[in-house]
């Protein structure tokens, strides 16, 4: 038996070159192909035509161009550069920029201060307002308390209240000259001023009335013994310090009623009078307005 002879021959790759294709590969360059990437034009397989393409894209051509690609870029001028640039700088800054001094409008702040700055004499002006009222209602209690400037003392003013018509008249005294004294400290420093202008109004209101009530009729004039002229006055600067606030000459000057009072000081204002009017009722009694228009 014979045996097949085996075929050694190099299989025929598909899309190899033939010796024709390398035939005139020589005639066209003049030398030898030795690799197909020596002339990769030539040698290189190609894609039978009857084989399918793996993507529609891939039949396309590809883009190179900007155009081909649709890109339009806009280069922004120098001038928005750099405005562009000072926006995005801002954008992350925790600060703004300052206003120009030369123009704009002023911020809040600046015209706040600016608007508590000019006071003028304001501040002076209740400085001595507040030595005069609390003075005088110094000088009256230490007149009751002690005889200083030519005062009764503590025993005679007890003794006045008591014929005056006033229950309790040592608890009355008391009340008197602490309100007197006491209050009128605290005006002329500056200190508490609301509930010191407050304690000094509801002893004047209280005194007032007590006057008024001697004589039917209003008794205004100061020339008789119960001419209520000073208590009036009194009781209306009182008022005054309550709502204007001692200003900032005084003790209280970081407080919000020194400069600013609001609406805190009416309320306190309120207290007062109907402290006052209390305290009358309670200790006193009576109509102090007999013969005063309706009331007869």
């Amino acid at each position: 038996m014979t045996e097949e002879q085996k075929d050694t021959s190099v299989p025929k790759t598909v899309g190899a070159a033939s010796p024709t294709d390398e035939q005139s590969a020589v005639s066209s360059s003049g030398r030898g192909v030795t690799s197909p990437y020596d002339s990769p034009t030539g040698a290189l397989p190609r894609l039978p035509s009857d084989f399918p393409p793996l993507s529609p894209d891939l039949a396309k051509d590809v883009p190179r161009t900007e155009e081909e690609l649709g890109l339009d870029p806009d280069i922004p001028s120098v001038g928005e550069q750099t405005r562009a640039n000072d926006s995005a700088a801002y954008a992350f800054a925790s600060i703004p920029p300052a206003a120009s001094p030369s123009g704009g409008e002023p911020s809040r702040p600046r015209l706040r201060r600016n608007g508590d700055n000019r006071r003028g004499t304001l501040d002076l002006g209740l400085f001595v307002l507040r030595l005069v009222v609390g003075g005088t209602f110094i000088y009256h209690g230490l007149q009751k308390l002690t005889t200083w400037f030519h005062g009764q003392g503590l025993d005679a003013t007890r003794d006045m209240m008591a014929a005056g018509g006033w229950d309790h008249a040592t608890l009355s005294t008391a009340l008197v000259i602490a309100g007197e004294i006491g209050g009128g400290g605290l005006l002329v420093l500056g200190l508490a001023t609301p509930l010191a202008a407050a304690a000094v109004l509801a002893v004047i209101i209280d005194a007032w009335l007590w006057k008024q009530g001697m004589i039917p009729g209003f008794q205004y004039k100061s020339s008789v013994q119960s001419g209520v002229e000073l208590e009036s006055i009194l009781a209306g600067t009182a008022v005054v310090l309550l709502l204007t606030g001692p200003g900032r000459l005084s003790f209280d000057r970081n407080r919000g009623w020194a400069t600013r009072p609001a609406y805190g000081s009416f309320v306190v204002l309120i207290l007062a009078i109907a402290a006052a009017v209390g305290t009358w009722y309670w200790l006193h009694g009576g109509n102090p307005l007999t013969g005063i228009g309706p009331f007869k």
